[in-house]
């Protein structure tokens, strides 16, 4: 349970944050990083639902639930998997979450038209600001990828896969409300030359 009851601490002061675990860290640390960027995945998220709530209302409900598993995949994150574990339960991103987002990915993709090249990011602000969300999602996915990397450091297998599988679903939700990708707007190589 977590209980907010004062948003300062104070502890932070000195440039560094806390841990799920107890472990303070800088706040340019590669884990915190990563989770600040998931954060910051989820506030695009909540700019895009301004525009998914009163358009699109089922792709809303998916992105409200994406934006809880973002709160799971910080949690996860921020407490590191390793031979002390903590005194409690670290939540982790589990493969039904993963599997979820396939499944919804596969269901609005269905309803697209087939790509034949590069999508540029805009059409409708939703669009706009869901490909907004798809690459600070990737920033998030490069950040984990490379903590993961360091042997010092482990990473959630399945929250580096769900991170992977948010961007392919921003990707294709993006293209959902640009009218079903008829509205997309398409890169055409060397076009300004």
């Amino acid at each position: 349970m977590v209980i907010l009851n004062k948003i300062y601490t104070k502890t932070g002061d000195d440039g560094t944050t806390g841990l799920g675990n107890g472990e303070r860290r800088k706040k340019y640390d590669r884990r915190v990083a990563a989770y600040g960027s998931v954060d910051e995945t989820n506030a695009a998220i909540g700019i895009a639902r301004l525009s998914t709530a009163k358009d699109h209302p089922k792709l809303d409900n998916l992105l409200q639930a994406i934006q809880n598993d973002l709160f799971d995949l910080g949690a996860d994150l921020a407490t590191p998997e390793g031979d002390k574990p903590p005194d409690y339960e670290p939540l982790r991103i589990i493969e039904t979450q993963v599997q979820r987002l396939e499944t919804d990915i596969d269901t609005l993709n269905s309803k697209l038209e087939p790509l034949r090249t590069f999508v540029l990011p805009g059409g409708t602000p939703a669009a706009a600001h869901l490909h907004l969300a798809r690459t600070i999602a990737r920033r998030a996915e490069r950040l984990m990828v490379e903590l993961a990397e360091n042997k010092a450091e482990k990473i959630n297998l399945q929250a580096l896969i769900y991170i992977n599988r948010l961007s392919d679903f921003l990707f294709v939700a993006a293209r959902y409300v640009n009218n079903y990708g008829s509205t997309d707007i398409l890169w055409v190589p060397g076009k300004n030359r």
